[in-house]
């Protein structure tokens, strides 16, 4: 999406430095909801602006930052934080750090410093210690540990004594992702005199509420797409596309395969509704989609996850098979197609899939795969989100293999694929069956045998769900599955010793009476949640009574210590000490 407005229209307000940095990045025109909030957010306004994804909103609050620290009446010291930045995920904060790192190369007076997890917190605060920050870019559970850390011998909080502005990227998706406790604790430690920018791709009311409690009297920017003929207010870019296609569901994976040979020498991501899946349908894309490289990332991924996003946005073309962690606010160059192989568990969910092409003025293409009793869900998503959705008319054109057998031999031939499997098959049936809009996804109405056959499953899954019933459909291996081997060798020698042990009766057996009765998936959940609210507010119970004995005792000890130095100075009588005390002649 790009404005008409250039660069050096917002001359003398943009030094030299910032605006060669600029040029260099390639950024000829500035975008809306840059040429709304850069003037603001330096003029000394606080901002609240909603954008649709991929509308250059990192450049909308990075060159104010630089701007306010560059005028500054005293240099900003090593040891003051100038700005802090927050964002969702680690993903993202990377991608800000590399931004900025570009922005910096030209101000070196300026220190930049990330923070998120996989890091340890020990080496962010000797980091912090030894060279300090005046940019820090972090995540929200972070920097709240930083911040907590009081016995450490870095003080954030005197560092940050100096900050003049705080960003909160995404803020939609910090505060659904349960980031409003930490970010409520962050603002407690902030100076009240600051700019504050928050920027979002939609405007819920958990926004609205953070807007009031953390920004005064803030200026609101809405940059909405032109209306068209099938939406007033399209939230997606207008260069994006938008198509759909019905499959049966033991199709989908075939026509997965084979779109992706039909395009490989594009760039795409394909997005799955959990890591099981990712894990799983990664490794079958790499045996499967010969001659290009196949990447996975997903949530639980630990230190790969910042490797694997640097790997991808460098590469020209090839497949990023992720769950929703790669759904907001980063910038990866050039991805031709966003590919939903699963339906997102929320409709702005779907947006933000979208937006991670046809960026910035870019055109791009995204693909939403449904079932038959799915396809209502075309038009709730133009009501609801405001998008309209196109059939996919070239299906015809995918030359449709049957990739399953092969799907199942590589199972037959190693365990782990077998386990991955069957881990992916529970895994997404346990996230249909909570799924924000059931009227349309009904677990009910999934054909679960189909569904098995889809996933190159050799048996079906033992879960409360499929015990007891028969499914004709499923097309059960006649392996033995026992005999399965895995085919990394140190895991199958542990297992053959398992088995061993077992033969020979040295590990005790469970009485049946004693073994955990299942319970279908959906109930278990309700009562872990149950469980851990309970939980939860019994902690913030005991926190409060503990700070409130804390304060109490310390008031008493500090009166106890005044009547004694009265008692030394004459000033009281024994009696009335020992009156004040609460002491009697019998004790």
């Amino acid at each position: 999406m790009e404005g008409k407005e250039k660069w050096k229209s917002l001359k003398p307000s943009i030094s030299v430095d910032v605006l060669k940095t600029i040029k260099q990045l390639g950024f000829k025109k500035m975008t809306p909801v840059q040429a709304a909030s850069i003037p603001l957010l330096i003029s000394h306004k606080d901002v609240a602006a909603e954008a649709v994804t991929g509308s250059g909103k990192t450049l909308a609050f990075l060159i104010p930052v630089l701007e306010i620290l560059l005028r500054k009446e005293e240099p900003i010291k090593k040891m003051e934080v100038g700005c802090v930045i927050l964002t969702p995920t680690r993903e993202l904060a990377i991608q800000i750090n590399e931004v900025l790192a570009n922005f910096l190369a030209n101000l070196p007076q300026f220190s930049q410093m990330l923070i998120i997890g996989g890091n340890k917190p020990s080496d962010d605060i000797s980091h912090l210690q030894s060279n300090g920050a005046n940019i820090i870019i972090a995540t929200p559970g972070r920097f709240e540990d930083l911040l907590e850390r009081r016995k450490s011998s870095c003080n954030l909080t005197v560092m940050l004594r100096s900050l003049e502005v705080l960003i909160l990227d995404e803020a939609d998706r910090l505060l659904d992702m349960g980031f409003a406790g930490s970010i409520n604790t962050i603002l407690s430690h902030l100076p009240k005199q600051r700019r504050t920018g928050l920027f979002s791709a939609t405007q819920t009311d958990q926004v609205e509420s953070l807007i009031r409690a953390g920004l005064r009297n803030p200026v609101r920017i809405t940059v909405k797409q032109k209306a068209n003929s099938l939406a007033k207010e399209q939230r997606t870019p207008s260069t994006l596309t938008n198509y759909y296609t019905i499959c049966e569901c033991d199709q989908k994976v075939n026509f997965l395969v084979g779109f992706l040979r039909k395009f490989k020498h594009l760039k795409h991501m394909v997005f799955f509704s959990t890591c099981a899946e990712v894990e799983y349908f990664g490794r079958a894309l790499g045996v499967l989609v010969k001659n290009t490289s196949v990447l996975s990332l997903h949530g639980k991924m630990k230190g790969k996850r910042a490797t694997v996003f640097s790997e991808f946005r460098k590469l020209e073309s090839g497949i990023l098979v992720c769950t929703d962690v790669m759904a907001r606010g980063v910038d990866i160059p050039e991805v031709n197609w966003v590919l939903q192989f699963d339906p997102p568990n929320n409709a702005s969910a779907f947006v933000h899939r979208c937006g991670r092409t046809a960026r910035i003025g870019n055109t791009g293409n995204a693909l939403l795969f449904l079932l038959p009793t799915e396809d209502t869900y075309v038009e709730f998503i133009q009501i609801n989100q405001k998008v309209p959705l196109q059939e996919y008319h070239d299906a015809s054109d995918i030359e449709m293999i049957d990739i399953l057998p092969k799907l199942r031999k590589m199972a037959e031939q190693d365990r782990a694929i077998y386990e991955k499997g069957m881990q992916a098959f529970v895994s997404f049936y346990q996230a249909y069956v909570k799924h924000e809009c059931s009227l349309i996804f009904r677990a009910k109405d999934l054909e679960l045998g189909k569904l098995a056959n889809g996933f190159g499953l050799l048996q079906m899954p033992k879960m409360p769900e499929t015990k007891g019933r028969k499914f004709p459909e499923f097309q059960a291996s006649n392996v033995d599955i026992q005999a399965i081997p895995f085919r990394e060798k140190s895991r199958e020698k542990h297992r053959k010793e398992k088995l061993r042990l077992q033969q020979d009766g040295k590990q005790v057996k469970i009485k049946k009476e004693f073994q955990k009765k299942q319970t279908a998936w959906s109930l278990h959940k309700e009562k872990k949640n149950k469980r851990q609210d309970r939980r939860q507010r019994k902690e913030m119970s005991k926190k409060r009574k503990r700070e409130q004995f804390d304060e109490d005792d310390l008031a008493e000890l500090a009166k106890d210590a005044m009547l004694v130095k009265k008692l030394k100075r004459g000033k009281i009588s024994n009696k009335e000490y020992e009156d004040e005390m609460g002491l009697d002649d019998d004790t």
